[in-house]
Parts: structure tokens; C-alpha cells; sequence
């Protein structure tokens, strides 16, 4: 009897990535693509990755892709999609495409901290005080909470969690959890 994994890993790829003013994840970064970067992490410290998103731009790449089952209602959409993934596991590390900083040992350390705490999801925060959702571990529990908000309405990724048990992570240092927006942000987090 084949038992189902503890973690799992998932990338969103669903952003229009309007403000970069081309795709985010296809950015160059250390050799390969941005995206390949953050799931190649992601998959070292959950066991698997997923990409969450739409499926026909990532054809190229090795990876198992996902279409995000509630497009156009932003990432809270892609977090639900990869609850309700056959792949989710009982703690699900869900992570951003644009996030440069990230690596395997980083989010190995969130996924350790997820599990051994008692919260629904465990969500860093770095310096600044700001929650980082998109790099963040999820229980599979989530799903019912974060679909009947998506059914209210909600979009915010933070408003879609009210009623559950949020754990805060600290985060020492910002560029674990700095995501890249515009060019100038991408300039500045890869040439810097």
C-alpha cells in the first residue's frame, strides 16, 4: 500500500506579470529560468514540485504543470488549485514564481518550522512586518476555507485564510522573501 508524502511542493505561475512587462518566470537567473530556479528548490525541500498556472507556457519545461482551476482570481486561486491538486500532501509548500532569493535549505527550514507547530499555515515575515504568503506551507486542511472565500468573493490571499490558524515565521533577512515586480526591482535583486 503506497502511503501519500508528507509535503508537497507547488509554483505559482499565474501572474500576468504586467509591471515587468514580460514573463516573470521565463526571466534568465543563474543559468536557466527564473521559474526553474524556484521549483528546482521547491522540489529539493518538498519532495515534488508542481507548477500552477497556465500549463501551455511552460511546455519546455520538465515539470509537472497544473492549470489554475480559478484563473483570473489572482494567487489565493493558484493556492486553492494546488490544494485540490491529486499531489497535495498534508503540508504543501506553496511558493511564488518571482522570488529570486529562495533555495532548498531556506524553505526546508519553513516546511521543519510548519511541522512541528500546530497552525493551518505557517507564514514567514521579514524585516519589514509584511506577511509572505507566496512562500509559505499550507496543510491540506486549507482547502475548504480558502475555496468557500474564493466562492465569497475574496481575493486577498491574507482574507482568505480569516478563520484558520495562521503561525508566523521570522525572517531575518529581507532577500529571502524579496519578490521582483518591475525591472528595476529585477535589476536590482539579481545585479546588486
Amino acid at each position: 500500500m503506497d502511503r501519500k508524502p508528507a509535503r508537497a511542493g507547488f509554483v505559482l505561475v499565474g501572474g500576468a506579470s504586467s509591471r515587468m512587462g514580460r514573463d516573470k518566470a521565463s526571466l534568465p537567473f543563474q543559468g536557466k529560468t527564473l521559474v526553474e530556479h524556484v521549483a528546482s528548490a521547491v522540489a529539493e525541500a518538498a519532495g515534488s514540485v508542481t507548477l500552477v498556472g497556465a500549463p501551455e507556457r511552460y511546455q519546455g519545461l520538465h515539470f509537472p504543470r497544473l492549470a489554475d482551476g480559478h484563473a483570473g482570481c489572482g494567487p489565493l486561486g493558484g493556492i486553492h488549485t494546488a490544494l485540490s491538486a491529486p499531489g497535495a500532501a498534508p503540508w504543501n509548500l506553496i511558493v511564488a514564481c518571482d522570488m529570486p532569493g529562495v533555495d532548498a535549505d531556506f524553505l526546508r527550514s519553513l516546511l521543519a518550522a510548519a511541522e512541528g507547530s500546530e497552525a493551518d499555515c505557517l507564514i514567514p515575515v521579514g524585516p519589514s512586518g509584511w506577511l509572505e504568503p507566496l512562500c509559505a506551507a499550507y496543510r491540506g486542511t486549507c482547502l475548504h476555507t480558502i475555496g468557500a472565500a474564493l466562492d465569497r468573493g475574496v481575493r486577498k490571499v491574507t482574507g482568505g485564510l480569516a478563520g484558520l490558524r495562521v503561525a508566523t515565521w521570522s525572517v531575518a533577512e529581507s532577500h529571502w522573501l524579496s519578490n521582483v515586480n518591475t525591472p528595476e526591482e529585477w535589476i536590482a535583486q539579481t545585479h546588486g
